[in-house]
């Protein structure tokens, strides 16, 4: 399987030194599809990006941070600046939703191509989005999650987490699956050590509320 997702990512332009020369003496019917699944994929995940935005803006959504700039890094996990930067601590849980997107929809939609599946994941990966800054969403995280100062994503923080489920897509599609896995536990492991959250927490508290886990929660940010 890691051979075949090497010649597929290499159809969408992402090359590694594995990948074999016969793609380089393709006939010209071949050059053809190669140039399709290259340049298809791309604008139809460049326009998903864009709607993204646009939905986002028209849902009220500020395009930069209310202060006025954007910071590469938002390191304070309770603070007002987190969603609202390029990366902060929750960019790692958009990496596992890139992840978890490869491994779903090599299991439902095997039989598409790497680059089908990959516009599958950022429609679904954007729809998360758009769907996350919803009142509803917003208002749950507020109340049933330690995100208390949560009021939504900035647009430049919503793509950015969006491209960041991409890269873990691709990675999950070149790297071999057990690593996948073990770096998927490690970054669940570190989160939780380090802000007291992850991508596992952050899902059972939007479900169901539990009480003991929001406490000690709480209890790490109060330090």
């Amino acid at each position: 399987m890691a051979l075949r997702n090497t010649l597929e990512l290499s159809h969408l332009g992402i090359d590694f030194p594995e990948t074999p020369k016969l793609f380089k003496k393709a006939n010209a019917a071949e050059a053809r599809c190669h140039l399709v699944l290259r340049v298809v994929p791309r604008r139809i995940c460049h326009s998903n990006l864009a709607l993204q935005g646009l939905a986002l803006h028209l849902m009220g959504r500020l395009a930069i941070c209310s202060c006025g700039y954007v910071k590469l890094w938002e390191g304070d996990p309770a603070g007002p600046g987190t969603s609202q930067h390029l990366t902060d601590w929750y960019t790692f849980s958009h990496l596992l939703h890139g992840f978890w997107l490869y491994f779903l929809l090599w299991l439902v939609f095997s039989h598409l191509p790497i680059s089908g599946r990959l516009v599958l994941a950022v429609l679904l990966e954007a729809g998360w989005e758009v769907l996350e800054n919803t009142p509803f969403i917003i208002q749950r995280s507020r109340v049933d999650t330690i995100s208390a100062s949560y009021y939504g994503d900035t647009i430049v923080n919503s793509i950015s987490d969006t491209l960041t489920a991409v890269a873990g897509f691709l990675f999950a599609a070149w790297a071999p699956a057990m690593a996948t896995i073990l770096l998927a536990i490690t970054i669940e492991i570190g989160l939780a050590l380090a802000i007291r959250d992850n991508l596992a927490l952050n899902i059972v508290m939007l479900v169901h509320e539990v009480p003991w886990i929001k406490a000690w929660q709480a209890a790490g940010h109060a330090h």
